[in-house]
């Protein structure tokens, strides 16, 4: 399980956060629990300030988190799943994926949540997805990390 290990996480106020939700279009189901799990967390954490994105997929989210970070948002939360295929699409997806949501966050000191699930079959997407049913809340895990890192660095926020 990937979940094994994973720390608690406590969350302060971050109610005077602004937080972007970033998610892809692909997989209605699996797509609509980690926005349920993310709002979740966002509402747990009392952020009220939220944006929230829709892109036509995985591979168009750094470039949407790029441009909202230029939004005043203190966080980012990029959602998405890629499901393994029969051709290597999958690996270029998942790749591009990740290294542009890691300079986004590099460039712009922002944190991203990261909430893309890369699996092998739908079912594993479905288990991670935050549904009834599903072992593990990606997407509320993904808010989760977000908003505790931006409360996490807020003392330099300034300095950007």
């Amino acid at each position: 399980m990937s979940g094994h290990g994973a720390p608690t996480l406590t969350v302060g106020d971050g109610s005077a956060l602004k937080v972007a939700v970033i998610a892809s279009q692909w997989h209605a189901t699996v797509m609509d629990g980690l926005l349920d799990g993310a709002r979740r967390a966002l509402g747990e954490a009392k952020v009220t300030d939220v944006t929230e994105l829709r892109v036509p997929g995985v591979f168009e989210l750094p470039v949407a988190a790029a441009r909202v970070s230029e939004g005043g948002f203190d966080a980012i939360v990029a959602l998405g799943v890629v499901i393994r295929g029969g051709t290597p699409h999958f690996d270029y997806v998942c790749q591009a994926a990740t290294t542009g949501l890691t300079l986004v966050s590099q460039r712009t000191g922002l944190p991203v949540g990261f909430g893309v699930l890369t699996c092998d079959d739908e079912q594993q997407a479905l288990d991670r997805a935050g549904l009834p049913g599903s072992t593990e809340d990606k997407g509320h895990e993904a808010a989760t990390a977000a908003v505790a890192t931006a409360i996490t660095l807020s003392p330099w926020s300034r300095c950007r």
